[in-house]
Parts: C-alpha cells; sequence; structure tokens
C-alpha cells in the first residue's frame, strides 16, 4: 500500500481547526515548533497545558494521521 503524502500545507503552518488564528498563545506555540523542528526535536513542551506536542516533522514520519487530532498533523487537509 502507498505511503500517504502529507499535506501542501507547509509543515510550520498547523491546520486552522487544529490551532485557531485567534489562539492567545498561538505565537509562542509555533515558536516553539519551529525551534523543535530547527533543532531535530520531536515536540516541545505546550506552553499552556504543559503537554507533550509533536512537530509536523516527527508526525509526518508515521505512515498516517493516528486521529488523535494532533495539532501539527501533516496528513490534516
Amino acid at each position: 500500500m502507498p505511503r500517504p503524502t502529507p499535506t501542501r500545507r507547509p509543515l510550520s503552518l498547523p491546520h486552522p481547526k487544529r490551532l485557531a488564528e485567534d489562539h492567545p498563545a498561538r505565537e509562542e506555540m509555533l515558536r516553539r515548533h519551529e525551534l523543535a523542528m530547527a533543532l531535530d526535536k520531536p515536540g516541545y513542551k505546550d506552553p499552556v497545558t504543559g503537554n507533550f506536542v509533536f512537530t509536523a516533522k516527527e508526525l509526518s514520519n508515521f505512515d498516517r494521521c493516528c486521529a488523535m487530532e494532533c495539532r501539527h498533523c501533516p496528513f490534516k487537509r
């Protein structure tokens, strides 16, 4: 079976349904995401909840979307 192709949306931008453009911590989340990807880290600590969030780069290593509503899912269209 062919591997699903990640969306054409840049990996730096989460799907709008996963991170609203008006979210008060959006800029900090995107900054942390960008830094984690630049450092080749699998994720970062969410500034609001403290939960671990996978980067789009890390999630693109999976075969498909896991349906867990990951913020940076590269398969979410």
